[in-house]
């Protein structure tokens, strides 16, 4: 490891460990490195020939450009005020005090009031410390301390521009994420609203088929007895096979809509796959299993599940081929549909859908569950979606 690279990764954990302590004790810390830097003079030094040892008022200066530092984030100004009059006091003592005059003080108070104080207080500040300098010392020394005391407002305008960019940054992002949230809510509700218009054709006919032949129950029970019984156990059935779709559906909203044509099931999704390689990627499908009926909800799902997915391949995914298998397992219908495009951790050039969304919703109405993630050797993208087979009563 260099030398560079070393001072670098120590410097950076420095940051993170002062980061993590309450202001107070930063503070104080501060103080006393001021301290002991404008201190330092009157400790490694002595008074020239003839003149008596360091006094506690040549000395007190030191105190008061050092310890307001302590208040320095609530009364940034007055903390300024107090460091600058202290260094005042200080050039009273010329030339008895040391030659070394005590600026760090002065430096960090210029600092806290650029970074935390309005433009009108910044602005006196400044002239103040400005007017101080041509007052109490020489050209030179005055544009030495312009400079200086430039670069410390400089630097606390930079720190308090910086914040204030982060603090944008944070709340921006915590708008976007809420706005995220509501989009995802909003387009939850609208494939619910689509589901309760595909469950609607489903539950009409079933309840008009139940009414239909208990209005035909009575007059056969007269003449046919047998076809009665056969009439009344399609009947039960029927509400069975309602009162199951009714508990899969949580949540979906009731509309009322003109009838439409026959929803389309699992026996058209070789159409829709021959459809899809007709005009976009090759797609092949492979079914494997014994086929058997499922409840009318479930079917119409596996169909849009396909449908859904294969959409977003051919809007998004830039695929050249992909596979749709449906596996009939002893407990479950699972989907599996893979593309050899983008793969998820490529964004879309047309953004993000709700594709994936009302996949999900629609497995869940169902009792099943969705997955997604990227395809074989990380390539592509994958979708799977598991439908748990329930027998109905029309089945037995």
């Amino acid at each position: 490891m260099s030398l560079s690279s070393l001072k670098s990764r120590l410097q950076s954990r420095l940051q993170s460990r002062l980061r993590g302590l309450p202001p107070p004790v930063v503070d104080a810390f501060l103080v006393l490195a001021v301290l002991a830097g404008q201190s330092a003079p009157f400790l490694f030094t002595q008074p020239g020939p003839g003149r008596p040892p360091w006094t506690v008022a040549e000395y007190l200066p030191v105190l008061g450009a050092s310890i307001p530092l302590l208040w320095r984030r609530r009364m940034p100004v007055t903390c300024h005020l107090v460091v600058a009059v202290s260094m005042g006091w200080y050039a009273l003592y010329d030339p008895i005090q040391p030659a070394q005059p005590i600026w760090f003080g002065s430096l960090v108070a210029m600092y806290t009031v650029a970074e935390k104080s309005p433009p009108v207080r910044r602005y006196l500040a400044a002239a103040f410390v400005g007017l101080g300098f041509l007052v109490q010392t020489g050209l030179a020394t005055t544009a030495r301390g312009v400079v200086l005391w430039a670069g410390a407002y400089a630097v606390g305008r930079a720190a308090a521009m910086r914040k204030a960019y982060s603090a944008a940054l944070e709340a921006r992002a915590v708008q976007l994420e809420r706005q995220k949230e509501i989009e995802a809510e909003r387009a939850a509700e609208r494939e619910r609203a689509r589901i309760a218009r595909d469950m609607h054709d489903i539950l009409a006919h079933a309840v008009s088929l139940m009414v239909v032949q208990a209005e035909a129950g009575p007059v056969v029970v007269r003449g046919d007895p047998d076809r009665a019984e056969k009439t009344f156990d399609a009947i039960a059935a029927a509400g069975r096979d309602a009162m199951a779709q009714l508990r899969r559906m949580l949540g979906v909203l009731k509309e009322t809509e003109a009838s439409r044509g026959p929803q389309p099931t699992l026996a058209r999704v070789p159409e829709l796959v021959a459809a899809v390689s007709a005009t976009g990627p090759r797609t092949t499908l492979t079914v494997r299993g014994r086929p058997r009926q499922v409840p009318p909800d479930l079917d119409v799902a596996a169909y849009r599940v396909v449908q859904e997915s294969l959409t977003n391949i051919v809007k998004h995914a830039r695929a050249a081929s992909a596979t749709v298998a449906v596996d009939w397992e002893d407990d479950a219908l699972v989907i599996t549909v893979i593309d050899d495009g983008r793969g998820p951790g490529t964004p879309s050039p047309v953004g993000g859908g709700n594709g994936l969304i009302g996949i999900r919703e629609r497995a869940a109405a169902c009792g099943g569950r969705a997955a997604f993630g990227p395809g074989p050797d990380g390539a592509g993208f994958r979708v799977t979606v598991r439908l748990p087979l329930v027998e109905t009563a029309a089945a037995r």
